[in-house]
């Protein structure tokens, strides 16, 4: 079908009805952020029938090829910002218009774009959209900038989540004279000099926070030290800056504080009393809240012989955080709770997490609950939720439900191992039979822990056991979450779901690639499922290539994220799926816990019509923070460990390849859970070439080198704390390469174009 003639942007035409150039689809897809769907896409040329199909292929070469990246159901420019994005305010330019940046910008995307904040007079005068201001955090519409000279995108704010926080974090520097300088934690800051007076009790190297006192025209601005954290070498310290640094709110301001203290408690209205079920929370040792619950007992029901009932409880925070409170404000603000060796900062004060909203042992709380159904075979047959008041019969620990499963109960076990832990462990055997069939993504990928001394340096670090304890109340949980997402589904509710994409054609790719050389087949398609890959896991299992499989793997896979949009979980290998088992650290659960109340008619707390049309923007928020706080979690992680190892310059360590770049290696020390560099050209006498297939760097005149998961001897020779960085010299020889990266170097001498690749000078 043909229609009018057109042109998009300069001189590239189109025809209506007719699928348009890769060119024109690139530029329409930079140039319409928010127009970049493949309906959208279709709506704008006129595409019909046969048409559309065709244009599904194109765009999906233009995702192989990397051109395009897929996020949700928008596709973007790779490096591009979506079309709405949360961004931190950061300076002027020289015509005084707020200059912004994203709150999270991947280092391998390069230096993060500059974002002009457009706001009219008459918009600002009317009240029409809110005014920001340098320092704060806002979420913004993102469109592309017309006018090429200035910064790349142009943005409308659409929520201040942060107000600007006058204090700066950095070290201090003591100067002659009694004064000092403030050393900016972050690069975007700028340093400060402090006068004597203004030093408080700050001493040389100490971490402080500080304001800016006044300005100059000229020279540095002038700081004030307004409280001293301590040394920058203690731990508290290091956390203290990946909260600065990621700009987390960890400081609830009065007027939340006030509002928790005149929460109204919970009654027994729209509640049922479930007082008497004898649920148990199982949590690790030092846990301090407990959100969920769990009973299970055998299904007398002659129709489902063999079957059981397992009943999940979650806190009832919807109760007490109710949506356009201080308290639900400020906890979509910070989003999640922040995990620190040494600290949490929680999404919700301690009086509703570690109070209110914790099911203690022999203590009214209210909760909702689920109660779940299964056939022997661990089918669920059925669901229903309910709003309850309960009793919490026991608080046990992992390693102590484990033990008594075991044979080695102690006292407060011993009474419930034939009532209450037997049954449990009896339902998660059949929930089990469920999830081998289903066959989830089985990724070995174990997870260390940093154990601290009492004066905040690092102890050890170590892998905690994975008892069926864990897995248990892990299955328990992942039931719990599907029943919510399936009930909200049924009841046509808005809510926010929790999706993982398959993983992108390019990387199912260049994974394919990799797995050919180290003898592993990969079948191609872009319909490959998680038991595809637990395939891939099995074919590398007890090999040497066992660790090197689960992380390339691991890599090929998309983020899991929150969208009001279901795509289903791709890991889990789920249609649908909805976290609820945690409102006491995660807001988009309690969300889908209004959204229940809501839906289902089970009194006050449920979700509003002003929530139901902002989950778009609440979903992209909370998916934001949630990459935040990851970041800040891996960034302490490095820090400490970069500390801890400080005082080891010189020594030799055991290490394993862990990631392969064209600049060099990053080399793992599986004893400490950290990385560290190794430069290529401090690796030898050759030139090396980086194979992206082989996951590889070899010399090109020896062939030896290296490639991901070798096993290999280092030597430190820099340890960075405040960067968390670790430098390795290359002690061990490296390998001969595989017949193929040998054959791939003499192509790349014969000068046959090799994608991927670049020569690198070794030390001469």
């Amino acid at each position: 079908m043909r229609g009018e003639a057109d042109t998009a942007g300069d001189d590239l035409p189109i025809i209506h009805g007719a699928v348009p150039s890769r060119e024109v689809l690139l530029r329409f897809i930079a140039e319409n952020p928010d127009r970049a769907s493949k309906r959208e896409i279709a709506k704008a040329f006129g595409l019909k029938g046969e048409a559309r199909v065709e244009l599904k292929d194109v765009l999906r070469a233009l995702e192989d090829d990397g051109l395009v990246q897929k996020s949700r159901k928008t596709l973007t420019r790779p490096g591009a910002l979506p079309s709405v994005a949360v961004l931190d305010i950061t300076t002027r330019d020289k015509d005084g218009e707020l200059i912004a940046r994203p709150a999270e910008w991947a280092d391998e995307l390069g230096v993060a774009p500059a974002v002009a904040i457009r706001q009219s007079s008459s918009d600002r005068a009317k009240g029409k959209t809110p005014v920001g201001g340098l320092g704060d955090r806002v979420l913004a519409k993102i469109f592309p900038a017309k006018d090429r000279a200035g910064p790349a995108y142009t943005a409308r704010v659409i929520k201040i989540l942060d107000k600007r926080r006058n204090a700066m974090l950095g070290v201090f520097r003591e100067t002659p004279g009694g004064g000092g300088r403030l050393m900016p934690i972050d690069r975007r800051d700028e340093e400060l000099l402090i006068d004597s007076a203004d030093r408080a009790e700050a001493k040389d190297g100490d971490l402080v926070e500080a304001d800016i006192a006044r300005s100059s025209r000229f020279g540095l601005p002038r700081g004030r030290v307004l409280s001293v954290i301590g040394s920058v070498a203690s731990e508290k310290a290091i956390s203290m800056i990946a909260i600065h640094a990621h700009g987390i709110p960890h400081i609830f301001p009065p007027s939340v504080l006030t509002e928790v203290e005149t929460v109204k408690l919970a009654g027994m209205a729209h509640r049922e009393d479930w007082r008497d079920l004898p649920l148990i929370t199982i949590d690790p040792a030092d846990a301090k809240d407990h959100d969920d619950a769990v009973y299970a007992e055998t299904d007398t029901s002659p129709d489902n012989p063999g079957g059981v009932i397992v009943t999940v409880a979650i806190a009832d925070v919807s109760w007490y955080v109710r949506p356009k409170s201080q308290l639900d404000r400020e906890a979509v603000k910070r989003g999640n709770s922040v995990y620190f060796p040494d600290r949490v900062v929680p999404m919700l004060p301690e009086r509703i997490s570690n109070d209110l909203c914790s099911l203690r042992e022999g203590v009214d709380r209210p909760a909702l609950a689920v109660r779940m159904v299964f056939s022997k075979e661990g089918r669920k047959a059925g669901h229903t939720f309910h709003r309850i008041m309960m009793k919490s019969a026991a608080k046990l620990s992992y390693a102590q439900a484990q033990a008594a499963i075991d044979g080695a109960p102690d006292d407060k076990t011993g009474p419930l191992l034939d009532t209450i832990l037997k049954p449990l462990w009896h339902a998660y055997a059949v929930l089990k039979r469920g999830r081998d069939r289903r066959q989830p993504l089985e990724l070995d990928m174990p997870e260390r822990k940093i154990l601290l001394k009492p004066d905040g340096t690092v102890d050890r670090v170590f892998i905690p056991e994975r008892l069926d304890a864990h897995k248990l109340i892990e299955e328990m949980m992942i039931q719990a979450n599907v029943a919510a997402a399936e009930t909200l589904e049924k009841k046509r509710q808005p809510l926010v779901y929790r999706v993982h994409d398959a993983p992108a054609l390019s990387k199912q790719e260049a994974l394919r690639e990799f797995l050919a050389t180290i003898g592993i087949n990969m079948a191609k398609g872009g319909q490959l499922r998680s038991n595809s890959f637990n395939g891939i896991l099995a074919s590398a299992l007890d090999t040497p290539h066992q660790t090197m499989v689960n992380e390339m793997v691991l890599r090929s896979q998309s983020q899991a994220i929150y969208s009001p949009e279901n795509i289903g979980h791709f890991g889990l290998n789920l249609l649908k799926y909805a976290h609820f088992t945690s409102p006491i650290r995660r807001y988009a659960d309690l969300i889908v816990h209004r959204a229940l109340i809501g839906s289902l008619g089970l009194g006050e707390g449920g979700i509003t019509p002003d929530e139901e049309a902002a989950l778009d923007d609440i979903a992209a928020e909370i998916s934001t923070f949630e990459r935040r706080a990851m970041a800040a979690e891996r960034d302490t992680v490095n820090r400490l460990i970069a500390h801890h190892l400080a005082g080891r310059i010189g020594e030799e360590f055991d290490g394993r390849v862990s990631g392969v770049t064209k600049a060099g290696l990053f080399v793992a020390l599986p004893q400490f859970g950290a990385d560290g560099f190794v430069p290529v050209s401090t690796l030898g006498r050759d030139y090396y070439i980086y194979d992206e297939a082989h996951q590889a760097l070899s010399g090109e005149k020896t062939g030896l080198g290296y490639r991901l998961g070798d096993a290999v001897l280092v030597k430190l020779v820099e340890a960075v704390p405040l960067a968390g960085a670790l430098r390795f010299e290359m002690l061990s020889e490296g390998r001969e390469m595989p017949t193929a990266t040998r054959s791939f170097h003499k192509a790349t001498r014969r000068g046959k174009k090799q994608p991927g690749t670049r020569a690198r000078r070794g030390r001469r």
